[in-house]
Order: C-alpha cells, then structure tokens, then sequence
C-alpha cells in the first residue's frame, strides 16, 4: 500500500488521523509520516500490519468497540 493508498483507506473509513493512530496504538505523527507522499525526507513507507489491518476494516467493514463514531 502506498502512503497515498494507506491515507486515503483512513478518509474513507472516516477516520482523522488522531483516531487511526489511537486505534492502530501509535502516535499522530507516525500516521502522518506513513501518509507522507512528497519529495525529500519526512515520510516512511506505511507499517505492513497497520496496511493489512486498514484493508481488513475497509474492505469488511470491522468495527473495534473501541473505534470512534
């Protein structure tokens, strides 16, 4: 998945990034980091596990208990 793949899975899941990081257990700014898509240094590609979790919830529809409304 890339980084533009992986951000757009999270808006239309709804999700603001402060939501996916909480639900992922990991901090805003390695979500932005992994949503980064531009030239020069700033971004990493996106985690494998949390790529393969995002693609579950998107494409089954899965809801934690504790995800946002």
């Amino acid at each position: 998945m890339t980084p533009t793949q992986f951000k757009e899975a999270r808006r239309k899941l709804g999700l603001t990034v402060r939501q996916l990081a909480h639900v992922l257990n990991t901090s805003e700014r390695t979500v932005r980091k992994w949503e980064f898509d531009g030239e020069g240094e700033g971004g990493r590609p996106p985690n494998p596990v949390a790529c393969r979790v995002l693609g579950w919830l998107k494409d089954h529809g899965f809801r934690p208990p504790e995800w946002p409304h």
